[in-house]
């Protein structure tokens, strides 16, 4: 549910008539009173009547239930979260449908939500803020090893129950928990074909806004917003819309909180920025990784979750001095400085008993350690015991604080194996990150690591190391006879942007795709542009057959059909001004305007006649039948050629005959 999480309940929100008031739901759960209405759905009180307790119905609104999808996927989130058991989590009782609304029957948490606590507070000492951020990590380090993100972490789905008794405005001792554990997802999925970002602009990761990607680090960022609110008062990014505010996380580091809270602690500053980096590798890989980072911030800070304040000794005051022997052999008291101590404080002995006697005979530790006084002996052994406790207690805060630490050794820029052998010998185990794509670096060569060489890490501890998949590239599906549908979600899928340009064509029907720029096959970056060409069928004009016309004849008849014609000439054996090629074909489409290139005759080529006069009549013949002209042979046959006709050096048409005179 967008908002506030309704799971607790400082004041009922009943100032509306509602009629889901005093309704019993599945024939066990009567609703009571609302606790809040959000954007996502609405929250009630209920008694259980079965179990005969308190809990918490939140009811989707209409509006929602219209999509037969989001139900689906609604109860399917649902079963999950109901799975999912931490101390730090809003339980999950049940789930079902009420009047076609689904619903989820959730634990009823009596407390605030952080929201309503910042309001109240404005912001929180730096051991309230850790204190309350472990418990919040907790529960969704669990979620996230169950697979689950939660996609909206905020304040207002953060409950706090303080502790009964716990000094006044303490938070320290409360028990937190966290609500709406894959809601978000079920209305995340049901509008993904809207392209809506569905996540709080405050507190949303910047891969939420570039990519609509979510994975446990996503969980990280807000986590890390939450602890700048409640250390500074304030989210770290404003403005006049929620998306002008959702950018800002892509555009900008979020700042120090040191920045807004002088004083803080640099640890809370590094923190901050470890969780919020812009580039999500840089993150803690889930909220396991950033609890163990609070957890020794926290021991920088120097404070525990459990500390309070000690009581102040009472000063030190005079008695007045009794009488025992009194009056008549009765008891007289000298009155009290005091006359206001309860009567169980008040002298009531006839006798005075010596100080150390006394203090013997008293129970617990008083007496044990005035009897321990009571000899040489004891306070020598008493001396030594809290030695001994000293050196015990500087030896495990030693331990605890430094001893079990050293520095994370340096994987980084290493092959896997290489690291993997690197960490073996210093002790190390390794886990992995998600791989990423990397430009520069090739395969499995370890790009970076958590914690980062030379942090701290406990000996023998964990080191995640994060892998090159190489750089990210795609290969051009074919699409070509494909449905410009099918074709722009498998080009999507390879990470390409489609440019569209429609024509006509004879060859693929309307909307099917006739080819790529760049052709398919080939391998590019993501993002990479690619022109699809895309039919829009045959054209609207057939192209007539203008072969063997005259070419004025031609260009008048395609004219007539509003068709650009180009004229090519060549020499041809067809009569000069023939046409005797035209492209488009006969029988081609084409759109008004398309241009048709007719090729003309010049005419048969002209050939120079060669001199054969004193050549044999048959070897004459050979030579100008050899160029294309006819011959006729006058005379002796078998003499040599005296005169020819037409003479050598002219130009001629192949196929023009040659007169030759032999004697």
């Amino acid at each position: 549910m967008r908002g506030r999480t309704a799971v607790h309940s400082p004041a009922m929100d009943t100032t509306v008539a509602d009629a889901m008031l005093g309704t019993l739901v599945e024939g066990r759960y009567r609703v009571k009173s609302r606790v809040a209405r959000g954007g996502m759905a609405t929250v009630y009180t209920a008694v259980d009547e079965r179990l005969e307790r308190t809990v918490a119905v939140k009811i989707i609104h209409p509006t929602q239930a219209e999509d037969p999808r989001f139900l689906s996927r609604f109860l399917d989130e649902a079963k999950t979260i109901a799975r999912l058991t931490h101390p730090n989590v809003v339980a999950v009782y049940d789930q079902g449908t009420h009047q076609g609304l689904p619903y989820l029957v959730m634990e009823y948490v009596r407390g605030r939500t952080l929201r309503e606590v910042l309001a109240d507070r404005r912001r929180l000492q730096p051991v309230e803020a850790l204190a309350v951020l472990e418990q919040v990590l907790a529960a969704v380090a669990a979620a996230h090893r169950a697979g689950l993100v939660h996609r909206d972490i905020k304040p207002e789905n953060v409950l706090v129950a303080e502790a009964p008794g716990a000094r006044e405005n303490s938070i320290v001792d409360g028990v937190v928990k966290v609500a709406d554990f894959g809601l978000a997802r079920a209305v995340e999925r049901s509008a993904e074909e809207g392209g809506q970002l569905l996540a709080t602009a405050a507190y949303v990761a910047p891969e939420l806004v570039t990519e609509g990607h979510a994975d446990p680090r996503t969980d990280v960022y807000s986590a890390g917003i939450v602890l700048f609110e409640m250390l500074t008062g304030r989210v770290p990014y404003d403005g006049a819309r929620p998306v002008d505010v959702a950018w800002q996380h892509v555009q900008h580091d979020v700042p120090a909180p040191s920045r807004f809270t002088p004083g803080l602690p640099p640890v809370l500053d590094d923190l901050v920025a470890r969780a919020t980096r812009r580039d999500p590798g840089a993150r803690p890989t889930d909220a396991g990784a950033m609890l163990a980072e609070v957890q020794s911030a926290r021991e920088e800070v120097g404070v525990a979750v459990t500390t309070r304040s000690a009581p102040l000794a009472g000063p030190t005051v005079a008695v007045p001095r009794i009488d025992p022997t009194g009056v008549h052999g009765a008891t007289t008291i000298v009155p009290s400085l005091h006359t206001d101590r309860p009567g169980w404080a008040r002298l009531h002995s006839d006798r005075p008993q010596p100080r150390r006697r006394a203090a013997a005979d008293a129970g617990g530790i008083a007496g044990l350690i005035a009897k321990v006084n009571a000899h040489p002996r004891g306070r020598l052994g008493l001396a030594a015991a809290l030695v001994a406790m000293g050196l015990l207690a500087a030896i495990g805060g030693y331990w605890f604080g430094i001893g079990r630490y050293t520095e994370a050794p340096d994987l980084v820029a290493k092959s896997k194996a290489e690291a993997e052998a690197a960490a073996r010998d210093a002790g190390f185990t390794v886990k992995y990150a998600r791989p990423q794509y990397d430009e520069k670096e090739p395969v499995d060569q370890v790009l970076r690591q958590d914690p980062a060489a030379g942090s701290r890490i406990v000996s023998g501890g964990e080191v995640t190391l994060t892998l090159s998949l190489g750089p990210e590239r795609y290969t051009i599906p074919d699409t070509v006879g494909d449905t410009i549908e099918d074709a722009t979600a498998e080009l999507q899928d390879a990470k390409l942007v489609i440019d569209r340009v429609d024509q006509y064509s004879d060859l693929y029907d309307l909307n099917r795709v006739i080819k790529t720029d760049p052709p398919a096959g080939g391998e590019v970056k993501p993002n990479t542009r690619i022109t699809v060409t895309v039919s829009k069928g045959p054209a609207p004009i057939k192209i007539p057959n203008v072969v063997g016309k005259n070419a004025d004849q031609a260009k008048r008849d395609l004219e007539k059909l509003k068709l650009k014609v180009k004229v090519e000439e060549r020499e041809d054996d067809k009569p000069a001004g023939t046409v005797v090629a035209q492209n488009p074909d006969e029988g081609a489409s084409a759109e008004e305007g398309a241009e048709v290139t007719i090729t003309v005759s010049k005419g048969p080529p002209l050939v120079v006649v060669p001199e054969v006069r004193g050549r044999s009549a048959q070897e004459a013949k050979q030579i100008l039948e050899g160029l294309g002209f006819r011959v006729r042979v006058f005379g002796n046959d078998n003499g040599r050629v005296i005169i020819q006709d037409p003479g050598a050096g002219g130009q001629l048409p192949k196929g023009t005959e040659i007169r030759i005179l032999c004697g």
